[in-house]
C-alpha cells in the first residue's frame, strides 16, 4: 500500500484558522461535492447532472404528488430493483422467519444493549410537572409521546442493527405507540437476516423496503400502503440528510447528519496504537473524518506510523486510507489552552479525550455530540453498547445541536389555570405590555375579567324528562 499522506496543520501558522474551517467545512451536509458515480446517476435519472440538493427535491415532490408510484420508481431507478407494490412492507411471517433463522449469539447481545439503552434512556425521560402558588394560579408542563416515528436505517456498505437500538429503544421509551423503520431493498437492508430479525426483537411490525430520499419522502408525505409519521430520524447518505432537511417542517427530524466524525484531543500519555485505532475506526465508514489535536509534536510522527501499521491489517485498509487522505488531519497545537479551541472551533460528532487528566479539560469543551474520557473508552463502546444514542450532530452543528434521547420523541405541552385573584395580581403587567404592542384586544381581555365579576351564573338545565316504559306484555 502506498505511504499515507496525512494532511498536518500547525495553529501557529498564518492560515490556520482558514485551515480549520476548511476542514470543518468539507463535511458539511449542504456541500454540493458529488462522487463521478453519483454524478453519472443522477444523470442517467434526470436527463441532467443535477446537484443534489435540487435532485432531492425532485424526488421529494414527486413522491408527494404521485404516491408510491414516484417512490417505486425512483427505487428501480436508483437501487435497481423493481418492486410490486405488495413487496413494499415486509410479512410478518419473514420478520418471525428471520428471528428464528438468526443465531442466539446474536439475539443474546441485541438484547443486552437494549438493556443498555433502554436503562440510561429511562434515567432521562422528562417528567411532568407542577407549580402552583396557592389561591392564585397553578401552572403545569405535560409531556405526551409523538404517536408516529419514523426510523430510517441506512443499507449500503453493511448492514447496521445498532442503528435500529440507537433509535427504536429512546422511542420505545418515551412511549412511541407506532415506531415504523425504512430500509434499503438489498441485502444490507429490508433483505438482511440479522435486521429483520433485530425489528422483530425489538417488537417493530411495520418494516419498508425503501431506501434513499424517497423513503424520507414517504413517511413525511405518506404513500398507499405506509401512512405518514410525525418524526423521523436516523442517518443516512448526503441525499437522505438533503431530504430531511427538506421534508422538515412537514415531520420533525432528529437532525441533518454528515459523515461520522472524531477528533481525538491528546497529550505525551496517549498510546500511539490505541489514537491510531480511534482515528481507523471513524475513516472507515468512508467517508468518515479523523482529525488528531495535539500540542505534543513528537505524537504526530508517533500516530502516523501507527496509523500505517494498522491500515495494513484492516479489511476496508483502502476506504479508510482515502478518507484519512480526503478528511483526516494532524493538528499541532502551541499549548493545551489553544487545542482545546481548535476543538470547540470544529465541535465534532465525537471527541475523544486521551490526556493524564481529561476531567481537567472536559469542563473547557463547549461543543461536542459526545465525549470519550481516558484510553479505555473508544467511541465504538459508544456506537454500539453503552447506552447514549450514537445518533450525533455533526458538521459542526454540535455548536447548537445534541445527540438523540428519549425526550426527543416527547411533545411538552404548557397548561395554565388562574383564579380571578390570580388574573388581578397579574392583570397590570400584562394590560401594559398588550397595549405598548397596540394589540387593545389582549389587554381588554384580561381587563374585563380583572374589574368585572363575570356573567351570572346560569341556572342548571332542567334534566329531560324520560318517558316511562311500559311493562312488557307476558
Amino acid at each position: 500500500m502506498p505511504a499515507l499522506k496525512l494532511r498536518r496543520i500547525d495553529l501557529t501558522a498564518n492560515n490556520a484558522a482558514a485551515q480549520i474551517a476548511k476542514l470543518r467545512d468539507q463535511f458539511r451536509t449542504d456541500t454540493e461535492v458529488v462522487s463521478a458515480a453519483s454524478k453519472k446517476k443522477t444523470q442517467a435519472v434526470f436527463g441532467e447532472a443535477l446537484p443534489p440538493a435540487r435532485a432531492v427535491e425532485r424526488i421529494c415532490n414527486d413522491v408527494r404528488e404521485k404516491g408510491l408510484a414516484a417512490a417505486l420508481n425512483y427505487t428501480e431507478l436508483f437501487d435497481g430493483i423493481k418492486l410490486k407494490p405488495d413487496q413494499l412492507r415486509v410479512k410478518p411471517a419473514e420478520l418471525a422467519e428471520a428471528h428464528a433463522n438468526v443465531g442466539d449469539d446474536f439475539l443474546e447481545v441485541i438484547r443486552q444493549i437494549r438493556y443498555n439503552v433502554m436503562q440510561f434512556q429511562s434515567g432521562l425521560l422528562q417528567r411532568d410537572a407542577v407549580m402552583p402558588v396557592s389561591g392564585k394560579h397553578e401552572l403545569q408542563v405535560r409531556y405526551r409521546a409523538l404517536n408516529r416515528v419514523g426510523v430510517y436505517c441506512p443499507g449500503g456498505a453493511a448492514a447496521y442493527p445498532s442503528t435500529l437500538l440507537m433509535t427504536v429503544c429512546p422511542a420505545q421509551v418515551a412511549g412511541c405507540e407506532q415506531i415504523i423503520v425504512c430500509m434499503p431493498p438489498n441485502a444490507t437492508g429490508a433483505y438482511n437476516r440479522e435486521m429483520l430479525a433485530t425489528c422483530h426483537e425489538l417488537g417493530i411490525t411495520e418494516v419498508y423496503r425503501l431506501g434513499g430520499a424517497q423513503a424520507i419522502a414517504a413517511m413525511a408525505y405518506g404513500v398507499e400502503g405506509l401512512k405518514p409519521v410525525d418524526m423521523i430520524v436516523g442517518p443516512g447518505n448526503q441525499y437522505v440528510a438533503l431530504a430531511k432537511k427538506h421534508v422538515f417542517g412537514q415531520v420533525a427530524i432528529d437532525c441533518i447528519a454528515g459523515p461520522s466524525e472524531i477528533v481525538v484531543l491528546a497529550d505525551d500519555s496517549a498510546h500511539p496504537d490505541y489514537v491510531a485505532l480511534d482515528l481507523l475506526a471513524q475513516a472507515e465508514h468512508s467517508p468518515g473524518v479523523a482529525v488528531l489535536v495535539t500540542w505534543y509534536e513528537p505524537l504526530m510522527n508517533e500516530i502516523q506510523d501507527a496509523l500505517a501499521k494498522r491500515l495494513a491489517k484492516l479489511s476496508r485498509a483502502d476506504l479508510a486510507k482515502d478518507s484519512l487522505e480526503r478528511f483526516g488531519a494532524i493538528v499541532l497545537a502551541p499549548n493545551k489552552a489553544a487545542a482545546v479551541d481548535c476543538v470547540n472551533a470544529i465541535a465534532p460528532e465525537h471527541l475523544h479525550i486521551q490526556t493524564r487528566d481529561p476531567d481537567a479539560i472536559l469542563d473547557d469543551i463547549e461543543s461536542a455530540g459526545a465525549v470519550f474520557l481516558g484510553p479505555f473508552t473508544p467511541v465504538a463502546v459508544g456506537d454500539y453498547a453503552a447506552g447514549p444514542s450514537h445518533v450525533l450532530p455533526t458538521g459542526g452543528t454540535a455548536r447548537f445541536a445534541s445527540g438523540l434521547n428519549t425526550n426527543d420523541f416527547r411533545k411538552r405541552t404548557s397548561i395554565l389555570r388562574f383564579t380571578r385573584n390570580g388574573l388581578k395580581d397579574i392583570a397590570s403587567d400584562v394590560i401594559f405590555l398588550a397595549n405598548k404592542e397596540g394589540l387593545t384586544a389582549h389587554a381588554a381581555s384580561v381587563e374585563l375579567r380583572a374589574n368585572d365579576n363575570g356573567p351570572a351564573a346560569r341556572p342548571k338545565p332542567k334534566p329531560d324528562k324520560v318517558p316511562a316504559v311500559a311493562p312488557a306484555k307476558k
